[in-house]
């Protein structure tokens, strides 16, 4: 079985790759990856020193399991070895991951038409697909031609809710700017706003503490038919099992 992540070259967030590349490939799942470059991709910095978060970096900054993961991920030969957007076959996997990121260079990958293509095709063919954060608006920016409709209208969805982006943005942007707030409409906002019914997005609970193995009931996420969202990393183990339980039960 495979999947593909695809992602910026540049700026996606470490733990929303590496985790569930890591949960994924333990589970015997062969997991590839797609950059708008064709070249291998680099996590954002920020992300990984958690530099000029100040009192936020413990919530915001990716965790020791995630870094460990990023770093064993590196020395993948598939991670290594991506290809590009326009070299995307629908038939040659069986599922999709949208991973998120926030600085600009994921700019790239959210504003991708190529990728948009290819993720209608996988909408299309009922393949399994996953977005969390950022990678939610890849998804809600994917216009099915057939319909003219995002391929999320009329699904339920997640994404990272416009409280935690504004409290992120508004704490740091003395220092770091915009960094935060990657567009001047928030992740929420612009979802919502491509969807059947606002009412089909959902927030879930306060996304305070992060989930783990150990602790998944402090995650979210929401399923609808083979598409399964998260809004931000303190999700992310709740989202790669939810996806492994997709793939696993499509054999």
């Amino acid at each position: 079985m495979k999947v593909l992540i695809a992602t910026s070259t540049t700026d996606f967030d470490p733990s929303e790759v590496a985790l569930p590349w890591e949960i994924l490939s333990k589970a015997g799942i062969d997991v590839r990856f797609a950059t708008d470059t064709g070249t291998m991709g680099a996590a954002d910095e920020h992300m990984l020193k958690g530099d000029y978060f100040g009192f936020l970096a413990k919530l915001l900054v990716a965790r020791q399991d995630a870094q460990d993961a990023y770093a064993n991920m590196l020395k993948d030969k598939s991670f290594q070895n991506p290809i590009s957007y326009s070299a995307i076959n629908v038939d040659d996997f069986d599922g999709l991951i949208l991973p998120g990121g926030h600085a600009k260079g994921i700019k790239v990958y959210l504003e991708s038409e190529t990728l948009q293509s290819r993720i209608v095709d996988f909408f299309a063919a009922d393949k399994v697909v996953g977005a969390v954060c950022h990678g939610v608006v890849a998804a809600a920016r994917a216009i099915d031609p057939e319909t003219g409709k995002s391929v999320l209208f009329g699904r339920k969805t997640t994404a990272l809710l416009r409280r935690q982006e504004l409290i992120a943005y508004n704490m740091t942007k003395q220092l770091m700017d915009d960094y935060f707030l990657t567009y001047p409409i928030t992740v929420e906002e612009e979802v919502r706003a491509v969807l059947a019914d606002p009412a089909d997005f959902l927030t879930g609970k306060n996304p305070i503490l992060r989930d783990s193995m150990n602790k998944l009931k402090r995650g979210f996420t929401v399923r609808d038919g083979n598409y399964i969202s998260a809004r931000w990393p303190g999700d992310i183990y709740n989202f790669s099992l939810g996806l492994l339980d997709f793939l696993r039960a499509d054999t």
